[in-house]
């Protein structure tokens, strides 16, 4: 016990600047850069920008959404099927991340899966999602995501038609549709 009293006041004297620099520091948030591909409000292509990628608290989204967008966008809920009106909806325009704004669907990509849900064969720009692993189910899938915020989308499926054979399968309460 002798031997480890030295130690230890020895240790804590070299860790204790360290630990009081660290604290006393202001906390750094770095985001890293995203490329996103933006439209205007007529589904032009307007030019690839750098954007900060967006990252907020869960009670910040909590704030700035509706429970179900919330629990679907940020929480990676899913929509129940045949319950929205997107699903069904053939109108021209882009179909938007409800957090963030990205551009993420084009309406002449849209199909109609029989699914329920929104479903698309591309994004109106790759940059402008990102897809992961979800090994939540027993099944793996591909999760989809905006690519600026982290926003749960839905799922991409191998199933879809021509030219792709994609099935994005996406929750209508992760979207927000902008006529052309």
């Amino acid at each position: 016990m002798r031997l480890l009293r030295p130690l230890l006041t020895r240790r804590a004297l070299l860790l204790t600047p360290t630990f009081l620099l660290a604290c006393a520091r202001p906390e750094q948030q770095t985001s890293a850069e995203i490329e996103i591909i933006d439209f205007n409000a007529a589904g032009a292509q307007t030019g690839a920008h750098r954007r900060k990628h967006i990252d907020r608290s869960l009670a910040e989204w909590r704030s700035r959404l509706t429970l179900t967008q919330f629990y679907s966008a940020r929480q990676g809920s899913t929509d129940t099927p045949f319950t929205g009106t997107y699903y069904q909806l053939h109108a021209p325009g882009l179909f938007r991340c409800v957090c963030c704004q990205t551009a993420l669907f084009h309406s002449r990509a849209k199909f109609d899966s029989d699914t329920g849900w929104p479903s698309f064969w591309q994004p109106v720009a790759p940059q402008n999602v990102r897809t992961r692993v979800d090994k939540t189910l027993p099944e793996e899938r591909t999760e989809v995501l905006c690519a600026l915020c982290d926003a749960h989308l839905g799922h991409v499926f191998p199933d879809g038609p021509a030219p792709t054979g994609l099935r994005y399968c996406i929750n209508e309460s992760a979207l927000r549709f902008d006529p052309a």
